[in-house]
């Protein structure tokens, strides 16, 4: 299926450091068609940490369409033409066919000039499972000897997750850990609601595992890439609330 939808997300940089989810991206590639709307997220956004809107799209209620792909996004796809694409595609488990939604989806892509990332929609099957990947945030703050075990890290390992009650930032966290309990970082907050509503709802049931590790010199935010799978019985991801468009069908 050519349709898929990713979201932009914004992280504040002040102290909380929290990330709102802004903005919806609905992607046609075979269309080519493609359309952004701002969600509640946005408006929480501007109220909470003063969000400016994105001088691309300047009117919060705005409904953008159009046949190319936003160059809000476009510009955060390495172009395949480049020599060390083969590379940049290695480090996100993905083939050199994988379109710019298959690629932004994968690696957030983030930028140094800004605080943005995009990540996909969560799609909850007809078995009600799901399955998603991510690249593991907060890596560089834990200890001394959980790095060391980052540092002998491999594809396939089996890793466990933990909800964190008392995260100082945002008090509520999943941690993700070693089969031994090395806590190496944290799933992407923008992601908590749901995969907490997974593990709520399926315990026992819900996985994760290392898809890859890339090494220095690679990217340090593109470091530990973690495949987590799951079910929900009831619960519907990435509706209503932040999510919810601001402008309908």
């Amino acid at each position: 299926m050519s349709e898929r939808t990713l979201f932009l997300a914004w992280q504040d940089p002040g102290e909380t450091r929290r990330w709102f989810p802004v903005g919806r991206l609905d992607a046609d590639i075979d269309a080519p068609s493609y359309r952004f709307r701002y969600i509640e997220g946005a408006r929480r956004a501007q109220k909470e940490a003063a969000w400016p809107l994105t001088a691309e799209f300047p009117d919060i209620e705005g409904d953008y369409r159009g046949d190319d792909l936003f160059p809000t996004f476009r510009n955060r796809v390495m172009s395949p033409r480049r020599p060390d694409f083969p590379d940049y595609v290695r480090m996100l488990a993905l083939d050199k066919s994988a379109d710019p939604v298959e690629l932004l989806s994968v690696s957030g892509g983030q930028r140094a000039t800004d605080r943005y990332e995009v990540f996909p929609k969560l799609d909850k099957g007809l078995d009600s499972r799901f399955s998603c990947r991510f690249f593991v945030h907060g890596w560089r703050y834990v200890s001394e000897a959980a790095r060391r075990r980052i540092d002998s890290l491999e594809a396939d390992e089996e890793l466990q997750i933990a909800l964190e009650l008392n995260n100082p930032v945002g008090r509520l966290a999943i941690q993700i850990q070693t089969a031994e309990y090395h806590m190496i970082g944290w799933a992407p907050r923008y992601l908590i609601r749901d995969l907490t509503a997974a593990m709520a709802e399926s315990s026992g049931e819900y996985s994760a595992k290392i898809v890859r590790v890339n090494r220095p010199p690679d990217p340090a935010n593109q470091r530990i890439l973690v495949e987590m799978n799951g079910r929900w019985e009831t619960h519907e991801p990435m509706t209503g609330g932040d999510f919810t468009p601001l402008v309908g069908d």
